[in-house]
Formats: C-alpha cells, sequence, structure tokens
C-alpha cells in the first residue's frame, strides 16, 4: 500500500470503554447461526452426513466428554436419551455408516500448526477443527467404557423363545455380523470385488497384475455353481516366493491336479518343513508355471468357484487371476482380521487330523479337500449354527443357559462398547499393547504404526467403532537428545514469531505506549519490546494474531511518524523461510477460503463493532454468512471481526475493495488465524516457562543438531500424514473420521480433534 495513503491516518490516545455484548445480541447471534446451518442442511449440497463446528462466537476447547458425547450421538442418535452435542451439528446422523477414532499420541496443536506445510492431508481434508483439551485418562479406554444414560431403549427388545444370553452372544459375533444368522447359499460366500482387493487378491485391472493369466469365468455364478478345492506349496527363490506344488480337487474331493512345478528362479530355501518340497523331488520336474496355468484353465469350467484357505496367497504364487473365490479363513473368521489355522479349523470343525507332525511339509491335496469340506460345511449348516456349535471350541466364548429360578437377570451393561455390540455392531482397538478398557477379543496390539495400519486395512469388514492409536511421534520423542525441552520452546518460538514485527527507527522519545497506539490500529497487540541501538530507537511489535502483522507490514511500512519514515518488517530468520508459503496455505484453509478479517481502525470511535454495523457494510460483497466477534474478557473493546461469506468469490470481492472500506475506517486482509482460535500467540504461549530464555542461548551451540532434529520431526511428519490419508481411504463412506492430537496435559498445551464425514464422490449431490 502506498505510504503516503497511511499518512492520513490518525490516532488517538482516548481510551475505549469495555462495552460486553448483552444477553440479547448473543441469542440473537445464536438464533442468526441456527439458521444458517438449518438453511445448509436442507440444501441439495448437505443431502449426505456431515458436521461443522458451532462457533458461538469464536469456539471454546472441548473437552475428552464432550467429544464422547457426539460419539454416543453419531452412533446411536437420540435413542435412550442421548442428545444432541452442543459444540457441533451433525447432519442426518442416520447416514452414519462408522466411527472412526485416531489418537495421535505426542502431538499437540502447537505441533500442528508448525509443522502445517507437512500435514497436507490432515489440513486439506478435515474440514471441522476444536482445540481440544488434554485429557490425564487414556482417550481410547475412555471412548470404550464411558456410559450411556439409563433407558431401556438402548437395548433391543428380546425376541420370543430365544435365550438372552446366548442371542447376544450370536449378535456380536464376527461371523455373525458379516453374514447374519440365516443359512443361505454358496454365492452368500463369494468375495465381491472390493473385498478381493482389500484383501490383496490379484483382480484384473488392478496395477501390478498385467501379466496374470486369466481364467475364463461368467460374469456371475448361482448357488448350483460347482466348488474346487485349490491348494499350493512354494518356496524362496531369489525373487521371493514360487510355485512348487499345486492340487486342485472337484466338489466331490477327487483330485483332478497334484503337480510338482520348476521355480524359473534359483531356489534359496525350498522350506520343506512346511512345503514338503526337497531338491531331490524337483530335480527331474520339467512342468513350468505356464504349463499348471493352462491345466487349470482347462480343467476349471466358466462357473467354478475355487475354495481355498488364505486362497489369495495361492492365486498369487499361480499368477493367476480368477474371478470367484471363497475363503474359508474369511468364512470362519476372527475379531479383527485374525485368522485361524487351517489345522485348527479342520480339527475342531470336521474332527479330522491333517498337517500331523509325523509327515514332512504339507500335502496340498489334504489341504485342498480340507477347505472344501470346511465350504461345504459353513454353507450346510448356515452361520448360525455354526457359531453355536463351535462356539466355545474356537472362539473361546462360554454361554451358560439362564436357570429357570432365576428370580431377574443382572441389569444390561450401559458402556457404550457393550451397547454397541447388544446392537450387532463390532468395536476395535488397535495399537501397542496397553491397559484398554476392552475386551482382549477385540483388541489388536502391534508394534508400530506401520503395522497398526496393515492391521486395519486387511480386515474384510471396517468395526462399526474402532479406535486406532499411533505412536511414530511419541516414539520420535522418546528418542531425542537430553535438549528436547528447548527444541520444543524453539519451535513454539517459531511460531509466535510469526506475528512479530520490527518497527523503526523511531524519533527519539517515542514511547512504548505511542508505538502500541500506533499498531494497535492494526489488530490486537500482545506486547511490544523497545530496542534502543547506540543512535536509533526501535521496537518489536508482537500481535495476538496473524493478519495484524500482515496488516501492520502493507499499511504502514514507510509511514512517516513526527517527520521520519519509519520500516516495518518480518524478523529474519532461517526458520521463517516458508513463512509465506505457510500463510498462503492458511489463507487457502477450508477453515479460511471464505473467511475476510476486518478491523476497525479509527482510534478517535468509542463505538465497538457490532454484527450488525459489520453485515449492513459488507453484505454489499456478497451474502455474509456468520459474523464471528471476539469476546474473550481481555479484550477491551471489540475492534475486529472475522467475516464469513457465502464463497470465496465474495470475499476476494471485499479484499479488492479495500481502498474503499478503508474509507470506511475498515482494514481487511484474508483470515490468516484458523477461526478455532481465539489467538495465535497464545497457542504457543502455554510452555513457555518451561525453559528458561538463557537455557536456550546455552544450547545455541548446539543449533545443528537442533536444525537435524527439526528435519527428522519433517520426516515423521510427513509419514505421519501419508499413514493417515492411507487410513482414511480404507474407510467406508459415511463414517465419521476423528483425528486427536492428544496434547501434553503435564505441559498445559492443548491438542487438536480433527473431524470428518467421509463422502461417497458420487452420493454427495444424490437424495437423502
Amino acid at each position: 500500500m502506498d505510504p503516503a495513503a497511511s499518512q492520513s491516518m490518525t490516532y488517538s490516545g482516548n481510551k475505549r470503554k469495555n462495552i460486553t455484548p448483552s444477553e440479547h445480541e448473543q441469542a440473537k447471534r445464536r438464533k442468526t447461526l441456527q439458521e444458517s446451518e438449518e438453511k445448509l442442511e436442507t440444501g441439495r449440497e448437505s443431502r449426505s452426513a456431515r458436521i461443522c463446528a458451532m462457533p458461538d462466537l469464536f469456539p471454546q476447547p472441548i473437552t475428552l466428554n464432550e467429544l464422547v458425547e457426539l460419539l454416543h450421538y453419531a452412533a446411536l442418535g437420540k435413542t435412550g436419551g442421548n442428545k444432541k452435542p452442543s459444540w457441533c451439528r451433525l447432519f442426518h446422523q442416520r447416514k452414519i455408516k462408522a466411527l472412526n477414532v485416531v489418537i495421535v499420541e505426542g502431538l499437540s496443536q502447537s505441533d500442528f500448526y508448525r509443522h502445517y506445510l507437512s500435514l497436507r492431508h490432515l489440513r486439506s481434508r478435515y474440514t471441522t477443527r476444536v482445540t481440544f483439551t488434554p485429557s490425564p485418562t487414556d482417550i481410547a479406554s475412555a471412548i470404550f467404557s464411558s456410559e450411556l444414560p439409563k433407558s431401556d431403549s438402548l437395548f433391543r427388545p428380546q425376541r420370543h423363545g430365544e435365550n438372552s444370553q446366548l442371542d447376544k452372544a450370536l449378535r456380536i459375533h464376527p461371523v455373525i455380523t458379516a453374514y447374519g444368522t440365516q443359512r443361505r447359499g454358496l454365492t452368500a460366500y463369494v468375495l465381491t470385488q472390493e473385498e478381493m482387493i482389500k484383501k490383496h487378491f490379484p483382480v484384473k485391472g488392478v496395477p501390478g497384475f498385467e501379466e496374470f493369466a486369466c481364467t475364463d469365468s461368467v460374469a456371475c455364478v448361482t448357488d448350483s455353481s460347482p466348488l474346487f478345492g485349490l491348494d499350493c506349496e512354494m518356496c524362496l527363490t531369489g525373487q521371493g516366493y514360487e510355485l512348487t506344488r499345486v492340487s486342485l480337487v472337484d466338489s466331490d474331493g477327487k483330485c483332478l491336479l497334484d503337480q510338482l512345478v520348476k521355480p524359473q528362479n534359483h531356489i534359496l530355501n525350498y522350506l520343506t518343513c512346511f512345503s514338503g518340497i526337497t531338491a531331490a523331488m524337483l530335480r527331474p520336474v520339467r512342468t513350468t508355471l505356464r504349463d499348471v496355468q493352462a491345466q487349470l484353465r482347462t480343467l476349471l469350467p466358466s462357473d467354478a468357484v475355487l475354495v481355498g484357505h488364505s486362497i489369495n496367497n495361492d492365486l498369487m504364487a499361480l499368477k493367476m487371476i480368477h474371478q470367484h473365490v471363497i475363503d474359508t479363513s474369511l468364512l470362519y473368521r476372527r475379531q479383527c482380521g485374525q485368522k485361524f489355522k487351517l489345522k485348527v479349523l479342520t480339527e475342531v470343525v470336521l474332527n479330522k487330523k491333517i498337517q500331523t507332525e509325523d509327515r514332512k511339509g504339507h500335502n496340498p491335496t489334504e489341504d485342498a479337500v480340507a477347505a472344501l469340506e470346511l465350504a461345504h460345511y459353513f454353507i450346510r449348516m448356515g452361520p448360525c449354527r455354526v457359531v453355536e456349535l463351535h462356539l466355545e471350541e474356537l472362539w473361546g466364548y462360554k454361554v451358560e443357559e439362564a436357570s429357570p429360578d432365576c428370580a431377574s437377570s443382572p441389569p444390561l451393561s450401559r458402556r457404550f462398547a457393550d451397547v454397541l455390540q447388544t446392537h450387532g455392531r463390532s468395536v476395535a482397538f488397535i495399537g501397542k499393547r496397553a491397559d484398554v478398557a476392552l475386551s482382549l477379543s477385540n483388541q489388536v496390539w502391534q508394534n508400530s504404526d506401520k503395522q497398526v495400519l496393515a492391521s486395519f486395512r486387511s480386515q474384510t469388514k471396517c468395526p462399526f467403532l474402532s479406535v486406532i492409536q499411533l505412536s511414530s511421534f511419541s516414539d520420535h520423542l522418546k528418542r531425542r537428545p537430553p535438549h528436547q525441552e528447548v527444541q520444543d520452546q524453539r519451535s513454539c518460538t517459531i511460531l509466535r514469531n510469526m506475528c512479530v514485527v520490527f518497527a523503526g527507527p523511531f524519533p527519539a522519545g517515542f514511547s512504548q505506549r505511542e508505538v502500541k497506539r500506533l499498531f494497535c490500529c492494526c489488530g490486537p497487540v500482545h506486547k511490544i519490546r523497545m530496542l534502543h541501538t547506540a543512535v536509533r530507537l526501535h521496537a518489536e511489535i508482537q500481535f495476538e494474531l496473524l493478519e495484524g502483522a500482515a496488516l501492520a507490514l502493507a499499511t504502514l511500512n514507510g509511514l512517516n511518524v513526527q517527520g521520519q519514515n519509519i520500516k516495518v518488517q518480518r524478523p529474519v530468520d532461517e526458520s521463517l523461510l516458508d513463512l509465506e508459503l505457510t500463510l498462503d496455505a492458511l489463507a487457502c484453509d477450508h477453515l479460511n477460503s471464505s473467511h475476510l478479517y476486518a478491523f476497525q481502525h479509527d482510534n478517535a470511535s468509542k463505538t465497538e463493532l457490532s454484527e450488525e454495523t459489520v453485515r449492513e457494510t459488507f453484505s454489499h460483497f456478497g451474502p455474509v454468512e456468520r459474523v464471528l466477534l471476539p469476546t474473550n474478557p481481555g479484550c477491551r473493546a471489540r475492534r475486529h471481526a472475522h467475516i464469513q461469506f457465502n464463497s470465496p468469490a465474495d470475499k476476494r470481492r471485499a479484499l479488492s475493495s479495500s481502498e474503499e472500506l478503508r474509507k470506511q475506517n475498515y482494514l481487511v486482509s484474508s483470515t490468516l488465524t484458523p477461526t478455532h482460535l481465539t489467538s495465535w500467540v497464545a497457542m504457543t504461549m502455554l510452555r513457555a516457562n518451561t525453559v528458561d530464555s538463557h537455557q536456550i542461548a546455552a544450547e545455541g551451540e548446539e543449533s545443528h543438531t537442533c536444525i537435524g532434529s527439526q528435519d527428522q520431526d519433517s520426516i515423521t511428519m510427513l509419514k505421519l500424514d501419508r499413514r493417515l490419508r492411507r487410513l482414511f481411504r480404507s474407510l467406508p463412506d459415511g463414517t465419521l473420521s476423528v483425528v486427536i492430537l492428544g496434547g501434553h496435559h503435564s505441559a498445559h498445551s492443548p491438542g487438536l480433534c480433527l473431524l470428518e464425514v467421509k463422502q461417497d464422490p458420487q452420493g454427495e449431490t444424490g437424495s437423502s
């Protein structure tokens, strides 16, 4: 901006009155906000489930109890007296298909904004962001063990003639939740293409399987289609696992093919203890992989359904694609993607012994027959009967019949996890071994984030409530050198410096009060430090908000103060080299893209901003959805506002009219500080007393080590963001996804809660 234009600004030392909004005004704002949200709810763009925060003026941090309140409502609606959460709006709750909560240990809100550019998925995909109050209790346990209101309507009415204990055990069983209780034909258990892709089957058209041979399969099979059992043995070569033996049996268990195969590459390990294959057995063999592929294509009719145990491994070894398969490891499924061994299933269900110790390795024909018989048994008996007969032997459940003279049944649990399972909805915890308030059968323990992600994505069906704990960043912090606190404080200093400008030189005798009076025309000033050199006077000005510093640079640089031009500039530091990129990304943030920051710079005016005057001024540029005004007690008078327009185009029109608005005593800029933060500086000050400034200076000689550690932080953040992106993509449409950065309770550093409902791109504009 032209410095000459800046000189027309006048400043006054008159004190402003402390005017607080009346209850009537606050109620009116809440009503306006609710009406605008209801309009959106009935619009075409909101016919899918979605969530948004309810910023009554500027929002407050949420607690763990408030988050749990949302999860209760998202899962059960108003059933049993559940209430809608007061801090957010969840539209079309009945369309929520699942709940997924990711707990990221060791990260805080300030860490998120320190590494804002690295966390591209988190900052762009999650449109709702709320400050989270750190909890001293375990978050996962608090979610599972939270209690719902006392109400009989929480529980399903008991069906006539059913044993309540057995009925509950069946409803929560993984086999029943996957296949129901009714006996059905074989087509009910044939894997869909989506399931095959998720379980890493070779599928036509999927990258990586272009050279795989395809069988001649019809598009659809029927309940009368023939079943064929398949099993393969492999050895280890220089190129990985390769086929050494293949067996195929027909629906009656008759062996159609039992063929040894010569691997193409040099064998490193015959895996004899598993495969039974020795070097002597393969020495005379001339049959190749291509030969057995041709034989299988000849033997299998077009409507054949292949049956095997973890049959995806067999097809990968055969390098073949077959469209219709039944996997017995998924029929007799366990919680959280775990699988039974074929040997165990055969012994318990079929009362037969295979893979006995007296034999050298497995017999693929025997294994193929076992898998085939297990599939026949499951289809013939139905999932409900299979579970009833083998509940204790296989899954470790023990159902006790209630005695006839029992006066009354024990009260049903009101714990969230128990109520969900009573409704037939599965729950799961995946993370490091921990004392979580959940049955061990519903927990999967892994040693790394990579294993946690792989375990979750390997599940055939996503649990209705899944809590995932990621601890890579927390582990990274534990490996840091002893000066960790100094590095943390340095990171907070970098964030604070984003709100800092240096100005000067000022005329001799220019006071700190006069500097504040000059710069407070751009936004709330947090503090000022006067800098005295041998001949000149400068000042360091720290604003509360990012917009204050941006406006000071745009409007005060080159301003003539008592005959002397001052220069306003940002701190010069290597840590701020990407500052402009960060500010541009913040301006384009979902939370800010339609928001405008406006500051009333007329210091002589004793009237504060009101929603009515702001709407009257800015509605000329487009519909104003919401006006956010500060309400924090430390604000002596409201001089700034965040204005949410209906579209980013309306905001751009207002920015292009900045000179016209300036004549009306308004300075405007793109909103940079996310609206869930009342103050950017306050976010970085909560750990300020943990390290002495002299200690930071003493650590200056270790700057190279610190820079290396910060680089490692960024790498860890990039990996974390990629894993969260892959996890989000694996969620079914309609899932309420919650990512919790827990913060640091001991250091009083708040966390951050990010929320989003995953949408079907084609269903977002469909009818409700």
